[in-house]
């Protein structure tokens, strides 16, 4: 009979599912640390909220553990290197805040608009303010979504129910998923000049925190409002009460922070025309209820019939195929992270072709996903959950092997299809260890991809290796290596510019401004 240990509160239909299902249910909320010890060896699932911190010594003790289960969508709480390691499947439940968090957003939007918290506050004071709280209509106003995942769609669905016009922003979704819906997908400038309202839907990764900056909102409406519910940090804090006190939109509500819980003398607080919430965006019964009982019938499904879902991890039954493949992995997401770089707009398709003695091609194509989305996501991307990633954002995939004969023996091509244009990289591997790239975009070439580059495309004229070399040591760049390809029947080539450390937006801007230069891209591939 299968144990399984819960040591955070969760919901009594969640335990009566692992009953029904004939497990031995250990319900040891709050246990201490010498009593879980002692629990330990005898556990073959074990189930968490946040509460919990599972570490690498608890893995010493569970010898029998199977799966942890997160009740949630978090999982920072837990070492997922050492379950890894241990052969340990790690599982959470992504979704089960989604519609808790949509109409949590509606909710703050519709506060927004209809002055409800000042409305609230000022009959609490014994004030009758009626007619200086005159409100907006939702109706045929302009709702902004910055981000178009799960949550982003919710919201958007129960927008169109108030009969809002809807303008979409995401770099990594695929247009089509959205022709036959009520939304128009813009750039980010234009969703910032013509929205009503902006709700952001997007992770906390680099390249959006502090997305929404003083400089940013100044481009918005000076009536619009700023919703966020998504993730602390993608709007800046001290900017936001700067804007919103210098009257250069009209409002804003809150629900996540740079800093949690939010401190009493935080300038948001006394900012204008603010609404806050103490990050409500998942505190539902329904959600509760619902992460409760999806992740026992998770844990259930995967112990009697080795059906994973949401699994965050790789399981150990494929660790074996895994080691087989792993420099030719390594190749496939160093390609990834490649083409993720090059690339400006979204990935409609991807292929991926194997030649020679690579023939297991799937491995390999998931590999190069996980270099592709890497990046641009705060999900952590694995071999189990990268092809619903790929699904989510309409990437479709194929991938082979041929058996023809080519010159490397163990090659791999890739080729990218975005929105705006088409991208290729053939790549090998030399006594299995040293990653090579041997074509760019049908351009052949010779170069390890791996430290910091320069990708150029330029005119095929004389001087173009002068002025680029010129314009870098103008700014004491130093050139570790240059590689140039080039066709006689094309008047374009490719430059492959190895540097010393990163280079500035400046410096890139100058030398695509030369007059022999196309396009320039600097690129950063960890070795």
């Amino acid at each position: 009979m299968n144990k399984i240990l819960i040591t955070d509160p969760l919901s009594e239909n969640g335990i009566n599912i692992l009953k029904e299902a004939g497990f031995d249910v250990i319900n040891m909320p709050g246990i201490n640390s010498e009593d879980l010890i002692k629990i330990l060896p005898g556990i073959d699932g074990w189930i968490i909220r946040s509460g919990t911190k599972i570490n690498k010594k608890h893995f010493q003790y569970a010898e029998q553990l199977k799966v942890i289960g997160r009740a949630g969508v978090g999982v920072d709480n837990i070492d997922i290197v050492s379950a890894t390691e241990n052969g340990i499947v790690v599982m959470n439940v992504p979704d089960g805040n989604t519609i808790s968090a949509a109409e949590h957003t509606m909710a703050l939007t519709s506060a927004l608009s209809r002055n409800i918290q000042e409305g609230h506050l000022s009959l609490m004071k014994g004030k009758w303010k009626r007619s200086e709280l005159v409100g907006n209509e939702l109706r045929q106003k302009t709702l902004g979504v910055v981000g178009l995942g799960k949550i982003g769609r919710e919201v958007i669905k129960r927008a169109l129910g108030y009969e809002m016009k809807i303008l979409g922003y995401d770099p990594y979704v695929n247009k089509k998923l959205f022709e036959s819906d009520n939304i128009n997908i813009v750039d980010f400038e234009e969703l910032l000049e013509k929205s009503d309202y902006i709700t952001v839907h997007v992770p906390l990764i680099d390249s959006t925190r502090s997305l929404f900056n003083y400089e940013v909102m100044s481009k918005m409406k000076s009536s619009a409002r700023i919703i966020n519910v998504a993730r602390g940090g993608i709007i800046n804090e001290a900017d936001l009460v700067k804007v919103l006190d210098e009257g250069k939109i009209s409002g804003a509500a809150i629900d996540v922070f740079e800093n949690e819980p939010l401190n009493h003398d935080n300038p948001l607080i006394k900012a204008r025309n603010i609404l806050l919430t103490p990050h409500l965006g998942a505190s539902t019964f329904e959600a509760k209820e619902g992460v409760s009982t999806s992740i026992c019938n998770q844990v259930v499904d995967f112990l009697k019939d080795d059906k994973m879902s949401n699994a965050i991890n790789l399981p150990v039954s494929d660790m074996d195929l895994l080691k087989t493949l792993e420099p030719y992995l390594k190749l496939g997401n160093v390609i990834g992270s490649f083409l993720s770089q090059l690339v400006k707009s979204p990935i409609v398709s991807l292929e991926v072709e194997s030649f020679g003695l690579v023939q297991d091609t799937k491995p390999i194509m998931l590999s190069v996903l996980k270099g592709i989305l890497k990046d641009i996501t705060d999900v952590r991307i694995n071999y189990v959950n990268v092809l619903s990633l790929a699904e989510e954002r309409g990437i479709l995939l194929k991938f082979s092997h041929n058996t023809s004969s080519v010159s490397y023996s163990n090659l791999i091509k890739v080729r990218i299809e975005t929105e705006m244009d088409k991208f290729s990289v053939e790549g090998c591997l030399f006594d299995t260890k040293m990653i090579k790239f041997t074509n760019i975009m049908g351009y052949q070439i010779d170069f390890s991809p791996l430290g910091n580059m320069l990708i150029v495309k330029n005119k095929d004229i004389p001087g173009v290796v002068g002025k680029v070399g010129t314009a870098l040591a103008s700014h004491d760049i130093n050139i570790a290596e240059f590689i140039l390809s080039r066709k006689k029947t094309q008047d374009l080539a490719y430059s492959i510019i190895k540097i010393d450390g990163n280079i500035s937006e400046k410096v890139l801007k100058t030398i695509e401004n030369l007059d022999e230069i196309i396009d320039i891209k600097q690129i950063h591939i960890n070795g």
